[in-house]
């Protein structure tokens, strides 16, 4: 049945497909997260480790919220590596080294990412689409992730 939520359905299709790609970055962003804390070697292994930990337990909820907005919306989320990979801005990258410091920068650049695509998106959810309510959910998100990048910088000062 499709949602009677006062958003025309062409309207909740576009919201649906931005929100996909929200998905997606943010996926590939909690598999990253989740490689640093399985991988990160050094003096501060047991810090780190528990860090990067912290932060892909935030990532994943984030990622079945955004998948449950989009459900919400009535249409349904990608949920499989090769739709994620077609989505997402992000690029996987190998590493040499399994440093803290390489895995903070990379990370932090996802995040920086994700919240210049947010940025770029919020207003367009409500003048665009008259979606009022996943425009003040992107606000949430926004939050979230500018959090979550102060602590990966406050690692590099």
């Amino acid at each position: 049945m499709d949602p009677k939520i006062g958003i025309k359905e062409e309207n909740l299709a576009g919201v649906a497909q931005a929100m996909c790609k929200i998905l997606a970055d943010e996926f590939v962003l909690y598999t990253k997260t989740r490689k640093a804390h399985w991988n990160v070697e050094g003096p501060n292994f047991h810090s780190m480790h528990l860090f990067f930990e912290q932060q892909y337990q935030e990532l994943d909820q984030i990622v079945d919220s955004v998948a449950e907005r989009i459900r919400t919306l009535g249409h349904y989320a990608p949920g499989s590596l090769k739709e994620y990979l077609g989505l997402t801005q992000l690029s996987e990258q190998s590493r040499d080294k399994n440093d803290s410091l390489g895995f903070i920068h990379e990370l932090l650049a996802d995040h920086q990412s994700i919240l210049i695509l947010l940025r770029e998106n919020i207003k367009k959810f409500d003048s665009v689409w008259s979606d009022l309510g996943t425009s003040d959910y992107i606000t949430g998100l926004l939050e979230a992730h500018e959090k979550m990048a102060w602590m990966l910088r406050s690692h590099i000062k």
